[in-house]
């Protein structure tokens, strides 16, 4: 699977440890930056994080920030994104199940490495379900036709 990945500067420590980790399970990673732990700006990241997701040039989208709060709410911006902020790996899991998120965010200062990650690999494999969640996600969807 193609995953894009970006963070601000707050994340850049963990967003490094989690590619390493999606390269060691055979995800290819693509990514945005930052690449400096210079102070930046998060909606720079999410923002193109989103637009590689939304356009198809990747599949999923990874995204970080000091809570994973503000990089969410920018990549949510994006028409056809379905960003879900986790800070422990159940609500990651359904959040694919249920409502299809195409983009998962964290917080550095929130979850540590191995809580990271483990938040990754439940994200990446849940499936979403269809079914009797279909028509929320296409309410979710028609929000985006309100923009």
């Amino acid at each position: 699977m193609k995953i894009a990945i970006g963070c601000d500067h707050v994340g850049l420590e963990l967003k490094d440890c989690i590619a390493e980790h999606l390269k060691k399970h055979g995800h290819t990673v693509q990514d945005f930056g930052t690449n400096s732990g210079e102070r930046t700006d998060y909606p720079i990241y999410g923002k193109a994080v989103a637009e590689a997701v939304a356009s198809g040039v990747c599949e999923k989208g990874i995204v970080l920030c000091g809570t994973g709060v503000g990089i969410s709410i920018a990549a949510n911006k994006v028409r056809g994104v379905r960003a879900v902020v986790c800070s422990e790996p159940y609500s990651a899991l359904l959040s694919r199940r249920h409502n299809d998120t195409n983009v998962l965010a964290l917080g550095a200062r929130v979850v540590g490495r191995a809580l990271a990650l483990m938040i990754v690999d439940a994200w990446l494999m849940g499936e979403y379900e269809g079914g009797r969640h279909a028509k929320r996600v296409e309410m979710l969807a028609e929000l985006d036709d309100m923009r």
